[in-house]
């Protein structure tokens, strides 16, 4: 089994680095730079009780900056990091990015959007999405005769 974790890491270690070679170049090549940034996001699920969570790496953001949906079995995460103010600086480097993102994470299951949950702390925002559990009770069923 130690084989396929390997495996699978190198192969996550390779998708981040043709993401960063490749992202430049495509982002260049774009008549016009598109707005905004794609904040990485962990999903996972708990059983006791069952839940999804959702952990979005927001650091710097106001929380009242944030927006989040549920459409069916997608979280939508919506929100602004905004600039600060530059104040007669003179940057040598800017890597972290800022104005409007919007996020559309795929969730396994179908949740109860009324009992979610979501805290904000250290720049992590962790959404917790209660699963429906479904629960198919006792029904009699009646069956016609063709006669």
């Amino acid at each position: 089994m130690p084989h396929e974790r390997d495996l699978f890491a190198n192969f996550e270690r390779m998708r981040r680095e043709m993401d960063e070679l490749f992202g430049d170049v495509f982002d260049r090549g774009l008549s016009r730079r598109r707005g905004g940034f794609h904040p990485s996001v962990d999903v996972f699920y708990l059983s006791d009780p069952p839940r999804a969570v959702v952990k979005a790496d927001l650091a710097g953001i106001d929380p009242a900056d944030l927006e989040l949906e549920i459409r069916g079995r997608e979280l939508v995460l919506a929100g602004q990091r905004r600039p600060e103010p530059s104040d007669g600086r003179v940057y040598q480097q800017v890597e972290i990015e800022h104005g409007a993102f919007t996020r559309i994470v795929p969730l396994g299951v179908e949740v109860e959007s009324d009992a979610a949950k979501a805290v904000y702390r250290d720049g992590i925002l962790t959404i917790e999405l209660p699963v429906l559990v479904r629960t198919a009770g006792a029904r009699t069923i009646h069956i016609e005769s063709p006669e």
